[in-house]
C-alpha cells in the first residue's frame, strides 16, 4: 500500500442546478489533467453520483494542506469556482480527512 501517513483526503459533493449540470461536469473534467500535474496532488477524480441527480462527487488526495492551498490559488481552479457560484443548487459539501484521523485511519488499516 502507498504511504498515506499525513496525506490530506477530500470528498466533495457538488449539486448543480439541472440546466448547468453538463457545464459543471465539463468544467471540472477540464481541470483534472492540470491538477494531476501539480506538485503534491496524488488523486483528483470526479464522477457522477449514482444516487442523486445533478450531482458530482469529487475525490482528492493532496500531500498536505499547503499543496491543496496551492491548487486553490491556480487560475484554472479559481475560474471553475467562480462559475460554480451560478451553477450550484446547494453549497458544495466538503469532508477533509488525514490518514491519521480516527475516521480515515480505520479505512486504511483494517
Amino acid at each position: 500500500m502507498a504511504d498515506t501517513k499525513n496525506k490530506l483526503f477530500l470528498i466533495a459533493t457538488i449539486q448543480t442546478k439541472p440546466e448547468y449540470f453538463q457545464q459543471a461536469k465539463l468544467a471540472l473534467e477540464g481541470i483534472i489533467p492540470a491538477t494531476l500535474q501539480e506538485p503534491g496532488c496524488h488523486v483528483f477524480s470526479a464522477f457522477e453520483s449514482k444516487t442523486a441527480s445533478n450531482t458530482l462527487n469529487l475525490f482528492e488526495c493532496f500531500e498536505d494542506e499547503d499543496a491543496l492551498n496551492e491548487h486553490y490559488s491556480k487560475d484554472y481552479t479559481r475560474k471553475v469556482f467562480q462559475q460554480y457560484e451560478e451553477w450550484l443548487s446547494t453549497p458544495v459539501e466538503v469532508t477533509k480527512m488525514s490518514a491519521t484521523s480516527p475516521v480515515s485511519w480505520k479505512q486504511f488499516h483494517e
